[in-house]
């Protein structure tokens, strides 16, 4: 069964960067022009583009709208977007602006009605994005850290029509050694709802790792740096997770 390769553009102060484990001190600036480098993933043939206001998670509120907006001006295909995005209205902003997804973060572990009344207003277009350090929700950019285990989370939002799950181990984020398969796939074998994995992709192995794992249990997978180094190349990437 395929999966969805999501190419991730995640903005910081414009740019399209990628960080280490979430920390913004630590981060390799790819592209000063995110709406150019949306539109080459979608030319590489991504059906799906994943994009984080990383300023705006830290912020709690939206930083990079210009880059946002440009990405959005520049491709066709779906984009969803996450990063500071913290209310309804903010919600309703960025679905009218032409993203196709909000992903609700922080917010989703800080006010979980607020996901069940988005997910009444705006059906199919919310989802929830869930980083974890050592199993437990990170919230406010990675910054801080919960006590509400990461699969619990998941569980409240089960009949909310939550459109899908991102999940993210912080501890491979960006570090290329694979992403947590065993904790992605136990996510996603205890509920109902789409997961996409995230964090820690850096080979071709890797997906082929993931995808033999998933069995036909997630929607898809979400690439960045190592799509950037070159280290995965995205027509074989795409061959892959199609066949």
């Amino acid at each position: 069964m395929s999966l969805t390769l999501y190419p991730a553009i995640d903005l910081k102060d414009g740019a399209c960067v990628r960080l280490r484990r979430g920390e913004m001190a630590d981060a390799t600036v790819y592209s000063d022009n995110p709406g150019a480098q949306a539109r080459a993933w979608q030319d590489g043939g991504c059906r799906y583009i994943h994009v984080v206001d990383l300023n705006g998670a830290f912020a709690g509120k939206p930083v990079n709208a210009a880059a946002v907006r440009d990405i959005i001006a520049n491709v066709t295909v779906p984009v969803q977007l996450g990063g500071g995005i913290r209310d309804l209205a903010g919600i309703a902003q960025w679905l009218n602006a032409g993203i196709s997804r909000v992903i609700l973060g922080s917010a989703a572990a800080k006010n979980p009605a607020l996901v069940i009344e988005a997910c009444r207003e705006f059906p199919g277009r919310i989802a929830v994005g869930i980083d974890a350090r050592d199993g437990f929700v990170a919230t406010e950019g990675w910054a801080e850290i919960s006590t509400i285990p990461a699969t619990d989370l998941a569980l409240r939002f089960e009949d909310a029509g939550v459109s899908a799950i991102i999940f993210t181990d912080i501890g491979r984020d960006g570090m290329l050694g694979g992403v947590n398969i065993a904790a992605t796939i136990d996510l996603a074998t205890r509920i109902s709802t789409k997961v996409i994995a995230s964090g820690g992709i850096g080979s071709l192995d890797d997906l082929a790792a993931l995808k033999q794992a998933a069995q036909g249990r997630l929607d898809g997978v979400i690439v960045g740096r190592a799509l950037y180094d070159g280290r995965v190349s995205l027509p074989e990437s795409l061959a892959l997770l199609d066949s």
